[in-house]
């Protein structure tokens, strides 16, 4: 680590990010960034049907002497629209919450290359994760993938997050209202949690455990072993007794 990097570290509590120590120079655009800005602010009193677009601004600015392309007042309009405070956004995740998902990648078993399923389940407060390896995604892999993770886990979460798998869904009814296969009603009537699932085309709602499919396929599935100058992937047995921690 450089001295700078660690002096850094030591003056700041909070890590105050990497600042420019002069702004960038924008010879054509930067000396009309001030009417752009007149322009927008006039705009805010203005109803939204007759604001100026990117493509009006641009013509008012050739009539003041601007030489530049359209591409350059669109591209500076919603730097210019953006807030000027920065904005954060509290993550938070509660306790027995666990976001759970399937995912696929290619291994070498018995020195054929496959494809083979498998399920990943994350505690994101807890920072723990469950991963098991199945020949494919189906009503039975599904309860046995959830048994194991339970008992590796030591208990149930009492909230597990989906996708609309068809081995939960029967149909979609709302934007969160499901009906539920008859499969998916007997792992909850035996284990009592409360299911949540994602909008549809909304993956991102449970974003923990898609980084987990992600981290299994790059570090489990594939694992690199080097044979004869090529790279294999590891076989699908040690990934089905691998549990990651």
């Amino acid at each position: 680590m450089h001295w700078k990097m660690l002096q850094k570290i030591l003056t700041h509590g909070v890590w105050p990010g990497y600042q420019r120590s002069a702004p960038i120079v924008e010879p054509k655009i930067g000396p009309f960034l001030g009417k752009i800005q007149e322009i927008l602010a006039a705009d805010k009193q203005r109803v939204r049907k007759q604001r100026h677009t990117a493509k009006k601004i641009w013509k008012e600015l050739q009539k003041a002497g601007f030489t530049g392309q359209y591409t350059i007042v669109k591209d500076a309009v919603p730097a210019l629209k953006k807030p000027s405070k920065e904005v954060f956004m509290p993550l938070l995740h509660l306790p027995g919450e666990a976001p759970m998902d399937f995912g696929q990648a290619l291994v070498r078993r018995a020195g054929v290359l496959r494809k083979v399923s498998f399920m990943a389940m994350a505690l994101p407060h807890s920072d723990a994760m469950f991963v098991m390896a199945f020949e494919r995604e189906c009503t039975e892999t599904f309860w046995e993938g959830h048994v194991r993770g339970f008992e590796f886990f030591g208990g149930v979460p009492w909230r597990i997050s989906y996708d609309n798998t068809k081995v939960c869904v029967a149909k979609i009814i709302g934007p969160r209202e499901r009906e539920l296969t008859e499969g998916f009603k007997q792992l909850l009537s035996h284990d009592l949690f409360d299911p949540h699932f994602c909008l549809v085309r909304r993956a991102n709602e449970k974003g923990g455990v898609e980084g987990v499919v992600k981290f299994a396929r790059l570090k489990q599935s594939r694992r690199r072993l080097k044979r004869r100058g090529k790279t294999e992937g590891e076989d699908a047995e040690q990934l089905s007794d691998r549990q990651e921690e």
